[in-house]
């Protein structure tokens, strides 16, 4: 590997995969962090406060993929939904209503689209809280597994709050809700307005919010100086300039930084309940068959995953065209992404080209075997065979058996490399046959519902596929969430990925 990583580096590579989730350019969310930095000082804000800041405003929905899989359930295209919800004015419930009407149900058409429509009128401010508080959770999850303080942590819980109470989930209202985090909100939109409208609109919309979505004095700072901000701003490169504005952050260890790479390995994966967990499992064969710097590349493969809406990676049929061709753009989004930081861009070859065959038949650059190495051969046989031996929406995993005919069958006809895959096929032949003592005082059958609510089924689903009556997959359910101490699914599904209790994780 090559450089130090520092901690603000992880966050900065954060905030542009947050942009990807968000349908905004790269380097959105870190403009708004300077412009943050900006608003602070001018409300006097010390270093600790300014700091907070800082990492509010660049970690601001780092919880985004713990509920991309219930937003696109319910409005369709969530990257989409997500990009007008940063224009919209959320403490305003007209504009709220409109951005849930105009959604729902967008990917069907007639009685369906009216269905879903009346869904989510008749769950309004209670599907919401949920789905907020799922993001919350797990932000907050990833935050502590981060270092990140109480302060931050504090600011981030509160993130969908808003300055006159009609926020969620808890309905904080004015100094209630920590400056910091009004600060980052009323600089993100502030960033959005001024590139879209053009900063004298995004300064008339920000005073016809004053008092109510935006803290009056707040607000006030923009109005009389935001103009000036922005001009510094519009055309400077955001990453260099969120990070010379970013508080102090010492190089991250050995051990440390492979816990970055692993919240970035889960960040990507929570996106979807049927990847959950899926890099990890990777990262396991490849660092049996490949060593660490394969496991590395393994664990952050699909970062770019974030940069495709769940109405493709959860599509129950087959892809079409113009679909395919947006979901092999992640393997581009991951290169971008990964390149950012000098030790991550040591990790690009290997993992990008994870999808990449020898016969030159993979993406996202088609290369052949002439320009694959033994690392980035060994990450795509063990993708291949993680995936195949993992549920996804559109069939039932393969037996290993089965996957391991199939992995061989590729290799006969030359698009796997022979000797990666029969490396992985020995790592996964190899792995532990019986399982160590459960995490949080989990029954076996409470790991067994877990591992259903992690692959995205509704309690009744739960009971109808364990035989079970529904309230009994209820008092599971709340066991479960009593035991690892949180309260969504999202949360749940992100706790089974760290213990390693999915199934194919042992």
């Amino acid at each position: 590997m090559h450089g130090a990583v520092i901690q603000v580096e992880i966050a900065a590579l954060l905030a542009v995969a947050q942009d990807h989730a968000f349908g905004q350019p790269p380097g959105s969310q870190l403009r708004a962090t300077v412009l943050g930095q900006h608003l602070a000082t001018a409300a006097g804000a010390d270093a600790p406060e300014l700091a907070t800041t800082w990492w509010t405003s660049a970690l601001r929905f780092l919880g985004c993929t713990g509920h991309a899989f219930e937003t696109a359930v319910l409005f369709g295209d969530e990257i989409e939904f997500r990009a007008d919800t940063l224009r919209a004015d959320l403490a305003n419930p007209a504009d709220v209503i409109r951005l849930m009407v105009s959604h729902a149900g967008s990917d069907r058409s007639g009685a369906g689209r009216m269905r879903s429509v009346l869904t989510v009128l008749a769950g309004g401010r209670k599907t919401a809280e949920l789905s907020f508080r799922m993001a919350c959770e797990v932000g907050d999850a990833f935050a502590i597994r981060l270092g990140l303080d109480e302060s931050v942590r504090a600011a981030l819980a509160s993130t969908f709050e808003r300055w006159n109470g009609r926020g969620l989930p808890k309905g904080l209202k004015g100094t209630a809700i920590p400056r910091p985090t009004r600060i980052a909100h009323l600089s993100q939109e502030l960033e959005v307005l001024a590139r879209v409208e053009g900063i004298i609109q995004a300064l008339e919309i920000v005073g016809a919010r004053r008092g109510k979505a935006y803290d009056s004095a707040l607000a006030d700072l923009v109005l009389a100086e935001a103009a000036g901000w922005w001009e510094s701003v519009e055309t400077a490169d955001s990453w260099d300039e969120a990070l010379a504005v970013a508080p102090p952050s010492a190089a991250l260890t050995e051990s440390a930084v492979h816990d970055s790479l692993l919240v970035l390995a889960d960040f990507a994966d929570l996106k979807s309940p049927w990847t959950s967990g899926h890099s990890r499992a990777v990262a396991a064969l490849a660092l049996d068959a490949g060593g660490p710097a394969a496991q590395a590349a393994a664990l952050v493969h699909d970062l770019g995953r974030v940069a495709v809406p769940n109405t493709i990676w959860d599509k129950p049929g087959p892809l079409t065209r113009d679909e395919r061709d947006r979901a092999e753009s992640h393997a581009l989004v991951t290169d971008q992404l990964l390149r950012r930081l000098p030790y991550t861009a040591a990790l690009v070859g290997p993992a990008s080209a994870a999808h990449e065959r020898l016969d030159g038949s993979g993406y996202h650059r088609r290369l052949n075997g002439a320009n694959l190495g033994e690392v980035e051969r060994v990450v795509a046989a063990a993708d291949c065979y993680q995936a195949m031996t993992s549920d996804r929406p559109y069939r039932n995993a393969l037996a290993p058996a089965a996957a391991a005919t199939e992995l061989r069958a590729m290799s006969t006809a030359g698009r796997l490399d022979g000797e990666a895959v029969e490396r992985v096929l020995a790592a996964a032949g190899h792995r532990r046959s019986a399982r160590p003592p459960l995490p949080a005082g989990l029954t076996a059958r409470e790991a067994e519902v877990l591992r259903l609510l992690a692959l995205g089924l509704t309690t009744r689903q739960v009971a109808d596929r364990l035989v079970i009556s529904a309230k009994t997959a209820d008092h599971h359910v709340q066991h479960i969430y009593t035991k690892i101490g949180v309260s969504t699914r999202a949360a749940a599904a992100l706790f089974a990925i760290e213990q390693g209790i999915l199934a194919g994780d042992a």
